[in-house]
């Protein structure tokens, strides 16, 4: 069997490692472990109680105002204390959290191999995102196995001095979360979500609330939402606000008490996904939702200045609108007012997945280590929403 160590610390990542946690559990070749560092704790505890995911060592490193410092230090020492009891075969780290980081540091220490799941993302600009870009050029430069998304990320690797046969394309496994999550029959258990007529609105989901954006860029992502619920009078927008005081302080400063502005506390990942299949359309600075949204036929307002997910504006899955108001407003009227717009977003195809994404990972793992003796083909995307 191979022995596999999960290791991952916020709720990003836990929605999109869950599925593939699942896959692997599922699969009589592995040994599978998981071990959190909760770099964030309430919101990672939701994932797992959802996926029914119960991992075998928890850090609880996270503390009030922690800095990227002493997640890096906590993380670090109790990672090496785990993967020498547990002895690895290959530590699993997704994406580009410090604890992703920190997971590959610590498993290059004890010379373990590193798979990268949603390997070779990049912007080109180590402060944008950050610390993202660099946590996931680092961990790409320590690992020796490699799960892209795309053939773009396979292309950004290979440019990089990766070799190609250690490198799978696999699509994404946030989509692959997606069918756990959305429910026709689905009921909220938030109020202010149960009570809006979807049927009737035209509910705009929203978050907010990268690092590069506190300050000007949210006043203008808020301003700009306010002019939108003004002018529109069947819009609703349902924002749900993240913990960070600095974020709260702006958004509630300028939409609170707004007419049809829903300001919620942070909703789990269910109640999130089914949100925005009942929406009418999704504005984010998340970089998960751009890669989720797309499989649910929904527009999609990035409100960033860069993406490190350029495949969806090339295959029309987003709009990339910035931070400046007049500019996100504008782009939101387009979709309000033309339905012929609207329709070619919704139906675009979505390059990030069709659902089996952690199959993939699984059986290139099995080829990685020589159980399958032929390699698994790589994701090519198709029309159509997963199934």
């Amino acid at each position: 069997m191979i022995k596999v160590l999960s290791i991952f610390g916020t709720r990003p990542e836990a929605i999109k490692m869950a599925p593939l946690i699942k896959e692997l559990s599922q699969n009589p070749h592995f040994d599978s472990k998981v071990c959190v560092t909760a770099q964030h704790r309430k919101q990672l505890d939701q994932v797992l109680e959802i996926f029914d995911i119960q991992p075998e060592f928890d850090l609880d490193i996270m503390k009030n105002r922690q800095t990227l410092t002493d997640i890096t230090v906590n993380a670090l020492q109790g990672l090496e204390k785990v993967i020498k009891e547990v002895k690895p075969d290959i530590v699993l780290a997704h994406g580009d959290t410090t604890t992703t980081f920190v997971a590959s540091l610590a498993a290059f220490y004890n010379k373990v191999p590193i798979g990268h799941v949603e390997a070779g993302l990049r912007t080109f600009n180590k402060y944008s995102p950050y610390p993202e870009e660099i946590n996931r050029k680092l961990t790409d430069a320590m690992a020796d196995v490699f799960f892209a998304p795309t053939e773009l990320s396979k292309s950004n690797l290979i440019k990089e001095g990766i070799k190609e046969n250690n490198i799978f394309i696999t699509g994404n496994t946030a989509v692959d979360s997606l069918k756990t999550t959305i429910s026709r029959d689905f009921e909220f258990h938030t109020a202010e979500l149960k009570a809006i007529d979807y049927k009737a609105k035209r509910v705009i989901s929203v978050t907010a609330h990268r690092r590069e954006n506190i300050g000007e860029p949210l006043e203008n992502i808020c301003r700009a939402l306010k002019t939108i619920v003004t002018n529109y009078s069947d819009v609703e927008v349902v924002y749900a606000v993240h913990k960070n005081p600095a974020v709260r302080e702006i958004v509630y400063k300028i939409l609170n008490d707004t007419p049809r502005v829903h300001l919620l506390e942070p909703i789990d990942i269910s109640e999130m996904h089914n949100l925005m299949d009942r929406s009418y359309m999704v504005l984010t600075d998340s970089g998960g939702l751009q890669e989720e949204v797309p499989s649910l036929g929904k527009p999609l307002l990035v409100t960033r200045t860069e993406t490190e997910r350029p495949e969806a504006i090339e295959f029309g899955t987003l709009k990339l609108v910035g931070v400046v108001e007049r500019d996100i407003v504008n782009v939101a009227e387009v979709f309000l007012n033309d339905m012929s717009e609207y329709n070619k977003m919704a139906n675009a195809i979505n390059p990030y997945g069709d659902g089996h994404a952690s199959e993939r990972i699984a059986n290139s793992l099995l080829y990685y280590f020589g159980i399958l003796k032929e390699r698994p083909a790589d994701y090519v995307p198709t029309l159509g929403k997963p199934k």
